[in-house]
């Protein structure tokens, strides 16, 4: 027993610790696609399109449940406490007299007025005490501008908030890509600066032994020591730069910032064959989707003059009523019944000039909406060719910087040995470091400029890779 709790109080505490590393302290390792897919699936905008199109959905339901028939059914009682009374012949003072004079001496129904006698009257009801009534009602709309209209604009606006889901999936690939890359970055210079310091660490290992050895003086060590301890604050600079640049990534994931967020990849330069101006212009204006969002919505703002014109044309509805009722003063009901079927026809003569000024409000916004287009065209034309030159000047660039590494790395590592025998001085090893420090960064970003101004100039133009449309598509096939 005595084992078993001694057992039981060495394991438990590195139970527990397990547990709240787990809870407290996760590690999740993602890939650039593992990212996007998070983004995808947590992205707060990319939530809100989906909800659009699912709305959209609804309109276009909406739109055409006004083209089919409309059936009403309402019923009602109704109880006198008193009655409504109204004049009529008293026809109890008449009882004396025929009921020919009744009827055509006494004034009821006159037939000559010189023989015309006043009949007197009484307040009598008609109205039974008790009364219900249960209709059936069925219209069908036979023609109507406005529903036939809105049907299409409700297909329109779908097709609109389908493209406005592609574009904020687009724009979050981007955006995944750019956080995603930023982190490779900052550990790449992360990386640079921690080999800087252990070149810097060796080289004073080398100095110290030189020194005990006699070769070189004490102003050569600690112009070492100076050297090293210069390094570390660029370091921890690049470290915090390296947790807030995941801390970034950790926010377009939806991610728990407590989370350890460990990045899988590299940046790598692949050389790809860049298209002419004129090819990547066209492609951009036939694809990009902002351009297509835009386009989309004049069709719809054209629809929508469309439907305020209906205003101008006739409604005709037909239908159809069947009616129960029944009236009774002592709950003993005497019920009947009665049906109709008839066409409705309306129009509009004047409405002082509300449908014409509609329709030129809604034509002012399908103008404006053009305009948009064309400044969004030249927008993206002068867009295209900037990134364009940009990607050329940092493919130039990258070959160049490429072999500067090579000879710097080269200088650096004769430097070394010059001075490891003797032959070289400490500031020509440390310009051969800083030399080859500043070939590593300047490469490094350049690799990274050119990722992002691809991953930019194919957004530009519309290229989206199919894939991650996987996450969305039961939303673009409805």
């Amino acid at each position: 027993m005595r084992l078993k709790n001694k057992l039981l109080s060495i394991t438990l505490p590195i139970i527990l610790w397990g547990l709240s590393v787990n809870i407290f302290g996760q590690t999740q390792s993602v890939t650039l696609d593992q990212a996007i897919e998070i983004a995808l699936q947590n992205n707060r905008e990319v939530k809100i399109a989906k909800m659009d199109v699912e709305k959209s959905l609804a309109r276009v339901s909406e739109a055409f449940g006004y083209a089919l028939p409309s059936v009403d059914i309402s019923a009602g009682y109704t109880r006198y406490i008193e009655k409504p009374r109204f004049p009529f012949p008293d026809f109890g003072s008449l009882l004396n007299n025929s009921v020919y004079s009744i009827l055509f001496n006494e004034g009821v129904l006159p037939r000559d007025n010189s023989k015309f006698l006043p009949v007197e009257t009484t307040l009598q009801a008609f109205a039974l005490t008790n009364n219900y009534q249960a209709t059936v009602q069925v219209t069908q709309i036979l023609f109507n501008s406005a529903v036939f209209r809105g049907i299409g604009a409700s297909e329109i606006y779908l097709n609109l908030s389908k493209e406005n889901l592609k574009r904020t999936v687009s724009k979050t690939v981007v955006t995944v890509k750019k956080a995603f890359y930023g982190v490779l970055l900052a550990k790449d210079l992360l990386k640079i600066a921690e080999s800087r310091l252990e070149n810097a660490e060796a080289h004073l290992q080398n100095t110290q032994a030189m020194y005990e050895e006699g070769m070189v003086p004490e102003f050569a060590v600690m112009q070492a020591k100076v050297q090293v301890e210069n390094i570390r604050p660029v370091i921890l600079r690049l470290k915090n730069a390296f947790e807030n640049a995941k801390n970034q990534l950790k926010v377009l994931l939806m991610m728990n910032q407590s989370t350890d967020l460990e990045i899988i990849g590299s940046m790598e330069y692949t050389e790809d064959e860049i298209p002419s101006d004129e090819d990547l212009i066209d492609e951009a204006l036939a694809s990009n989707l902002d351009l297509s969002t835009l386009k989309i919505k004049k069709q719809l703002d054209e629809e929508f003059v469309a439907i305020s014109s209906s205003d101008y044309w006739p409604t005709v509805t037909a239908f159809g009523n069947y009616t129960y009722a029944g009236s009774s003063d002592d709950w003993n009901f005497q019920n009947y019944r009665s049906s109709i079927v008839g066409v409705n026809f309306s129009i509009n003569l004047f409405q002082g000039g509300r449908t014409s000024n509609k329709v030129q409000q809604d034509e002012i916004v399908a103008m404006q909406t053009g305009e948009q287009i064309s400044t969004l065209r030249d927008m993206i034309i002068t867009q295209v060719k900037a990134k364009l030159n940009d990607l050329r000047r940092v493919k130039q660039q990258i070959e160049t910087m490429k072999k500067n590494v090579e000879l710097a790395q080269r200088a650096y590592e004769i430097a070394d040995s010059r001075y490891k025998e003797g032959e070289g001085s400490q500031l020509e090893l440390k310009d051969a470091d800083i030399q080859l420090s500043q070939a590593k960064v300047n490469y490094t970003n350049a690799v990274h400029d050119y990722i992002i101004a691809k991953a930019e100039l194919y957004d530009l133009v519309g290229r989206f890779d199919p894939k991650y449309y996987d996450y969305i598509n039961n939303y673009l096939n409805k």
